[in-house]
């Protein structure tokens, strides 16, 4: 497939997929006390209120181009833990909406598979469905996967907080500096793909199985 085409396929998947899941902390903070990205305009579905010119373009872009493994990452949205209802459980389940949403994102995207194959999927407006709506499942797969490690500043990291003791916690939080780094060094690795394949390949049962679409071979 020729690189611009990939592009095309790619970047709404991306873009929704990033975008509502940031939407997604935002919706839940402001039902649990913290309004602080409503005031900020960030609960917009708007991408170019939560565009990251590095990670919501330039890295998934340069992945794409080298085939490699993709994911990317929009500006975060603020969430004030302290205005909260009860700060470590609320923040727990903050972080776990924005995985959530990529489940339910890739629940929808594959309704649009479905009945791109239904209706044939093999030319013309079918089969650019089909490749995009490929493109979602997997793009909105890969995000909940890897959002769920427990890793901070990962969602599974908040979520591994919210329930762990206190004391315990605090120790979990001291990883949070590191983070970023120890996820770059699994990614060169190849680590973070041998840990996350047989999680997608769950989701992917998962999904499909539960839409009744076989033989896609996702993953």
């Amino acid at each position: 497939m020729h690189l611009i085409q990939t592009f095309a396929i790619w970047a709404l998947p991306v873009l929704f997929a990033i975008t509502l899941h940031e939407v997604a902390h935002g919706r839940v903070a402001r039902v649990l006390g913290d309004d602080t990205a409503a005031r900020m305009g960030r609960l917009s579905l708007n991408p170019l209120k939560h565009v990251d010119p590095v990670g919501t373009i330039l890295v998934p872009a340069l992945l794409l181009a080298l085939g490699g493994f993709i994911f990317g990452w929009a500006k975060p949205v603020p969430v004030l833990m302290h205005r909260l209802g009860h700060p470590r459980r609320d923040m727990a389940i903050v972080a776990a909406a924005g995985p959530l949403s990529n489940l339910a994102m890739a629940f929808l995207w594959g309704l649009l598979l479905k009945l791109a194959l239904t209706m044939g999927g093999g030319e013309g407006l079918w089969l650019g469905l089909r490749y995009m709506a490929t493109a979602g499942i997997v793009i909105n797969l890969v995000l909940m996967v890897l959002n769920l490690l427990p890793l901070p500043p990962l969602d599974g990291g908040r979520v591994l907080n919210g329930v762990l003791p206190e004391a315990w916690a605090r120790q979990v939080d001291r990883i949070e500096p590191y983070g970023l780094f120890v996820i770059v060094l699994l990614m060169a690795t190849g680590w973070l793909g041998r840990m996350m394949a047989p999680l997608l390949s769950v989701a992917e049962s998962l999904v499909l199985g539960a839409l009744g679409i076989s033989g896609a071979g996702l993953f």
